[in-house]
């Protein structure tokens, strides 16, 4: 596996392959890689000749008071992980990379708001477009055919592809579904943060989300009932609630009984680590 730091290393590992001829994927992370990020790879591994990852904490996606600079950094063994799962490239850049002009300079993308002010946007203001903003710098310094991304941040997917279709990317975004724990915690780096007992408190937060599918599939008219349901499950098990909503799959608007595709996104507090998870219904 070769690494690049900056945008000449990385350009020219990528403009060796564009000559011959391959088809490269982009793998963007923030590092502390799981078996998820590893499926992401592993996918990416099917669906192009190269596989880049990335690897950058990225400042702007942050909130104050967040756990940016607690997040963990484990680059060492990331690229270990990324080696062994048959990445090409490791791009781990720094700031100077990334923000050229310095954060505070950088030029930034604003979100759709109609994707982006929901939900996540309700108690993350901003995060997004701190992600847009990160994601198309790599898209540019990398150049790849297509990016890959998991549904477990689904709000996010459907920010990034707005994104790819509004700036006329020519690239293909890959989504990849879930990958959990063995008790249905969706894997996520913040998991390292929980512990023993808060671990199997997590787990009922899959659990409570699946009702609601079962809910919702036998009962389409029945959602909101099913989210004040889940509300009230969730609390009384001892999370504090920051959302839990039937969505619309196609724009993150709530459910018109059109007949169309649905999901269930959630985010939570267990103990002082927030979770957040989603899962299709129809």
């Amino acid at each position: 596996m070769q690494q690049a730091i900056d945008r000449e290393q990385v350009r020219s590992v990528v403009c060796g392959w564009r000559q011959q001829g391959l088809k490269i994927a982009l793998v963007p992370t923030m590092g502390n890689l799981h078996a998820g990020h590893l499926a992401l790879v592993g996918v990416a591994r099917k669906k192009a000749d190269r596989v880049v990852a990335s690897i950058y904490v990225n400042p702007t996606q942050f909130g104050a008071g967040e756990d940016y600079g607690s997040y963990p950094r484990t680059l060492d063994a990331d690229r270990e992980a990324l080696e062994a799962s048959g990445c090409d490239l490791l791009f781990a850049p720094d700031h100077a990379t990334i923000y050229p002009a310095g954060i505070e300079n950088a030029v930034r993308i604003i979100a759709s708001a109609d994707l982006a002010l929901p939900l996540e946007g309700q108690f993350r203001p901003g995060h997004f477009d701190g992600v847009l903003t990160v994601v198309a710098r790599l898209f540019n310094l990398v150049c790849p055919d297509l990016a890959v991304f998991g549904e477990k941040d689904f709000q996010q997917l459907q920010v990034i592809r707005r994104m790819v279709q509004d700036l006329s990317f020519d690239i293909r975004v890959i989504p990849v579904p879930t990958v959990r724990e063995r008790n249905g915690l969706a894997m996520s780096s913040r998991n390292n943060y929980l512990e023993t007992t808060q671990k199997e408190a997590a787990s009922h937060f899959s659990a409570v989300l699946a009702e609601v599918v079962e809910r919702v599939i036998d009962e389409p008219a029945a959602w909101r009932q099913a989210e004040k349901d889940a509300i009230a499950r969730l609390e009384h098990l001892g999370f504090k609630i920051d959302y839990v909503s039937v969505r619309r799959t196609k724009d993150l608007q709530k459910p018109s009984g059109d007949g169309g595709k649905l999901r269930v996104l959630a985010a939570v507090w267990c103990g002082s680590i927030r979770l957040i998870d989603n899962m299709k219904i129809i």
